[in-house]
Order: structure tokens, then C-alpha cells, then sequence
């Protein structure tokens, strides 16, 4: 699938905003941590994919009833599902001026990933978090994602790379009163 920038300028796929606020101390901090243990931005990008896949658990599998949607929110709370886990790693990833991307699957709902680029080309990456069934992987090559659109069931894979989140996406998310109430309004495509 060729992934399709919204944007032709990628210095927008740099952006901090009110969601990939990553200009706030809290994202900071963060990424100056990550950044100390890295060698290089591929060795910085793929620890900030395990930091978000494997310390911020998704809330479905956890059970927590909170809603994020902030990146600073997602690092302060620890909390969030696929979406916001999404936009912390975007800044994240934009913290160290690495242009990074949202993007989408259509499965029973809408499923958050981001598209990291590297060597001029975008590779997709989805940092839900891993469980029975789940592995997904930092990968530069073939795609570690966490699910496989079911085409015949009518899922896809959206092309489009986005430079903020999807206002359908950021809609439910800033609506929902808790993880429940999100859960009936998830957009079921874009």
C-alpha cells in the first residue's frame, strides 16, 4: 500500500499542537530519558515505541475507565488505548525531529497507528500494546502490525498520513466521560 501524505510539507509532520503537545515538560522529560539510552534516531524511535507499547497500557486490556487524549496526558496518566497511545508517540518521535505521522485502520472500529519516516520513506508502526493473540513490532522493513485488516469482512487500511489526529478520532476522544461511554461512540470509519 503507498501511504499518502494529507500534508506535502513534512515539516508539518513536526508539529507540536494542542494534542502532540510535544513541547510539554512532561513529553520532555521523557524523550531526553530515551534519548540518553539511544545511539542513533532509529535506536531513539524504537525505544520510544517499546516505552509507549509496553508501559502505557492499553485501557481495554487494563480495565481502566479513563479517557486520554493529550500526549502529556497519555506519559502523566499511563493510561489510553490505541489513538492517544498514537499521539504519545508522535511527540514523542517529533520531540527528537523525527516526522512522524497518523494513520488508520478500519476494523470493527477505527484502529490509531502512527507512520514513522525514515531513508524518505514512511513505515507504519502501531504501539496498542501486545497481549494473547497481539505482537506487534518496531519495524523499518515488513510491517509488525497489531492486526491485519480482514478485506473480506470489509476492514481496510487507510493510505492517508495525517499531521494531527483525525477530527472524527479527537471528537469521541475529548467527548467521552469514561472508557465506556467512548467505546458507543468510536467511529466505525473515516
Amino acid at each position: 500500500m503507498e501511504l499518502i501524505q494529507q500534508n506535502p510539507d513534512l515539516s508539518a509532520y513536526l508539529a507540536a499542537d494542542e494534542v502532540i503537545d510535544h513541547d510539554h515538560p512532561s513529553v520532555r522529560e521523557v524523550a531526553a530519558r530515551l534519548a540518553k539510552e539511544a545511539e542513533d534516531s532509529y535506536a531513539y524511535a524504537r525505544l520510544a515505541f517499546e516505552f509507549v507499547r509496553d508501559t502505557i497500557p492499553h485501557s481495554q486490556d487494563s480495565g481502566d475507565p479513563r479517557v486520554t487524549w493529550r500526549a502529556s496526558d497519555v506519559l502523566e496518566r499511563r493510561t489510553s488505548i490505541c489513538y492517544a497511545k498514537a499521539h504519545a508517540l508522535t511527540a514523542l518521535l517529533r520531540a527528537e525531529d523525527i516526522p512522524t505521522a497518523l494513520c488508520y485502520q478500519r476494523l470493527d472500529v477505527v484502529h490509531g497507528l502512527v507512520a514513522v519516516r525514515f531513508d524518505g520513506a514512511w513505515h507504519r508502526q502501531d504501539p496498542r500494546g501486545n497481549k494473547p493473540g497481539v505482537d506487534a513490532r518496531f519495524s523499518l522493513g515488513r510491517e509488525r502490525l497489531a492486526f491485519t485488516p480482514d478485506r473480506e469482512a470489509g476492514e481496510a487500511d487507510y493510505p492517508e498520513l495525517y499531521a494531527a489526529p483525525h477530527p472524527a478520532v479527537l471528537a469521541a476522544l475529548r467527548a467521552a466521560t469514561d472508557r465506556a461511554h467512548l467505546w458507543a461512540t468510536l467511529p466505525a470509519s473515516l
